[in-house]
């Protein structure tokens, strides 16, 4: 491991010295592949080099006990400092194992978040729309750009399904965790007689996919216009601006009808038709690999309850994780870095447990 960290730091050191050329400053493309190496080995350098801080601190310590001569007190601060250090060195060492594991490299990039009504009728269709809500506010107190790419309301204010964009920094790292069944208990507007129902949403979580990563043969798509439709089928649109897709070769099939603009419409949906492709794709490889040592939180299987919202307990549960908060209107204003840190502690666990299994 230290090896590797040694060689780390080398490279960090030689993207520092060429970050002050003036013939990569001159070259955009160069510079901002170097920017983005650089930054993602920062932490990692940082942290070896507070290691070796510790490290040193260690052995001065033991050195000085060595020393026969040392007098009571002196002795007594030495020893303070060895156990202090080794201490610090045992977290630093399990920082630097977590920094070194293989990153997801969609981390970075942006999402396409599709939110479906599953099981309870409209009572699902309107907590789809709470969770829109829950993942719009989380996304605008992290300054993203979210945007709405289809959706299919109902007459009560639902969504019987919306898909939509965010843009930002990380936002697939932080966004990666949300896919699968989230379950609603909660008595409806609707129930006369005040009975909990359970109701059912499904979320899918994409990375954006760019043209590079995933080239599309046009030969391969059936493009389909229709007339835009509302809640209860009316029409608001009178001109064919509403887009269908079909990939033939995957049967995927994609609309997009929020916008009064066919080419809009055509691009949103292409935006959508890349990530669900490029999903498909990552999956399949994905499942080559043998089932113990995928990972134990994942991104998410989206057949998988993963998800509790119970509304007159005010408690959010977790079942992937066991974790349970008792704050149910924060989390549902968009106060989720509290569950994402937990999930992503929980995969980098799971990642070293599977490390050490295969040493």
């Amino acid at each position: 491991m230290f090896e590797k960290l040694l060689q780390m730091e080398q490279k960090y050191d030689d993207i520092n010295d060429q970050l002050s050329d003036p013939e990569v400053i001159a070259d955009r493309d160069k510079y901002t592949a170097f920017m983005k190496e650089y930054k993602n080995l920062t932490p990692i350098v940082e942290a070896f080099r507070a290691y070796k801080a510790t490290q040193a601190e260690l052995d001065e310590a033991k050195e000085l006990l060595a020393d026969g001569g040392l007098d009571a007190e002196l002795k007594e601060m030495a020893q303070l400092q060895l156990e202090d250090a080794k201490a610090l060195l045992e977290e630093q060492t399990q920082q630097l194992k977590i920094l070194l594991l293989p990153k997801d490299p969609n981390d970075d990039k942006n999402v396409i978040v599709e939110i479906r009504g599953g099981a309870g009728g409209e009572e699902a269709s309107l907590f789809a729309n709470s969770l829109y809500r829950m993942y719009s506010m989380y996304a605008e107190a992290h300054r993203w750009k979210q945007e709405v790419l289809n959706a299919n309301p109902t007459e009560l204010g639902g969504y019987k399904e919306i898909s939509f964009s965010i843009e930002g920094e990380g936002a697939y790292s932080r966004m990666k965790y949300e896919s699968g069944v989230h379950r609603v208990q909660r008595v409806p507007e609707t129930e006369s007689q005040g009975r909990i129902h359970t109701s059912t949403v499904t979320v899918a979580v994409l990375p954006e996919a760019d043209e590079v990563e995933l080239e599309i043969n046009p030969a391969d798509l059936k493009i389909d216009v229709f007339r835009s439709s509302g809640a209860g089928g009316q029409h608001i649109n009178k001109t064919e601006s509403a887009v269908r897709i079909t990939h033939l070769p995957t049967g995927v099939v994609v609309e997009c009808q929020d916008e009064r603009s066919q080419h809009k419409n055509k691009d949103k949906a292409m935006k959508v038709l890349r990530a669900r492709l490029f999903e498909a794709k990552q999956q399949e490889q994905t499942d080559k690999i043998a089932s113990e040592r995928k990972m134990q939180v994942g991104t998410g299987d989206r057949s998988e309850r993963i998800r509790t919202y119970n509304y007159p307990q005010g408690r959010m549960t977790d079942h992937r994780i066991g974790l349970t908060l008792y704050r149910l209107e924060a989390i549902l204003n968009g106060d989720l870095d509290e569950i994402f840190d937990a999930l992503a502690t929980a995969d980098q666990a799971a990642k070293l447990a599977g490390q050490n299994d295969e040493n």
